[in-house]
């Protein structure tokens, strides 16, 4: 695998190696070793599938609270999306910025997200899948989002059209003004 850190600290794109034949190809996509060697020491705990009908759904930007941080490894399995990460590490020079890649399934790439980062994002043709491992099991009670479109942060989305997003999503406050950076 290649791995690529993002400019946010901890946060990899990670793309498989196939070997190919004629059959097709073989590619790992997780190897606790070469994680542990860039720092990810990951015990995932739980899979989750999103399937998104239609291109311009949104989704995010989602986190954890601090008792519950989690980490994710993020794949899409049909489809493509452009999937979005937001440092929210209270220490961290990266603070309240943000780092984008284009997951596909042809690509094959995977996003690596660090406890402490919201996450979300833009599906950018119809019936995208989403494969995500998880560190830490599902937690409704410190579920919680940042705005998406949230000026402060300025992710710049693609453009699609007409855009899919819950009231929920869309609900989520901005970062507090004594946080921005």
């Amino acid at each position: 695998m290649r791995f690529e850190e993002l400019h946010l600290g901890g946060a990899f794109l990670i793309e498989p190696e196939p070997h190919q034949d004629e059959r097709g190809f073989f590619a790992r996509t997780w190897c606790r070793r070469e994680f542990a060697a860039h720092g990810i020491g990951c015990a995932w705990v739980q899979c989750n599938l999103s399937f998104n009908k239609r291109r311009g759904t949104l989704r995010g930007m989602h986190y954890q609270a601090a008792q519950r941080e989690e980490a994710k490894l993020v794949r899409c399995t049909m489809g493509a999306l452009y999937d979005v990460i937001v440092d929210l590490r209270p220490q961290s020079p990266h603070y309240g910025k943000w780092a984008a890649a284009e997951l596909t399934a042809d690509n094959r790439r995977a996003l690596y997200v660090p406890p402490g980062f919201a996450h979300g994002f833009q599906t950018l043709v119809d019936d995208t899948e989403v494969f995500y491992q998880m560190s830490e099991f599902h937690c409704p009670e410190t579920a919680r989002g940042v705005r998406w479109n949230d000026p402060a942060l300025a992710i710049a989305w693609p453009e699609c059209g007409q855009r899919i997003i819950t009231e929920r999503d869309q609900s989520y406050p901005d970062l507090p003004p004594w946080t921005k950076s």
